[in-house]
């Protein structure tokens, strides 16, 4: 483990990157049997798949938490060593 404190929006880019990966084996599960000449999955795999976006999404928003997050401490640090 790391010692290192946890920033805003890293809670973000965990999820994120959980939720992508689900997204990503809904995808190999839904693609396979295309491949293979199977019976096609039903059509909540598909819309499973779109989680892939959607974790995206959330681990983007979790870096860009971040990064404000960066911006406005070290924005403080500024104005108090100016002082």
């Amino acid at each position: 483990m790391s010692d290192e404190t946890p920033r805003d929006g890293d809670l973000l880019v965990r999820i994120g990157a959980i939720v992508f990966l689900i997204g990503a084996l809904a995808t190999l599960a839904t693609m396979t049997p295309l491949f293979i000449g199977a019976e096609p999955l039903p059509s909540v795999f598909y819309w499973v798949c779109m989680l892939m976006g959607v974790g995206f999404l959330i681990a983007g928003a979790g870096v860009v938490r971040s990064v404000l997050g960066q911006r406005r401490q070290a924005q403080t640090e500024a104005a108090s060593s100016a002082t």
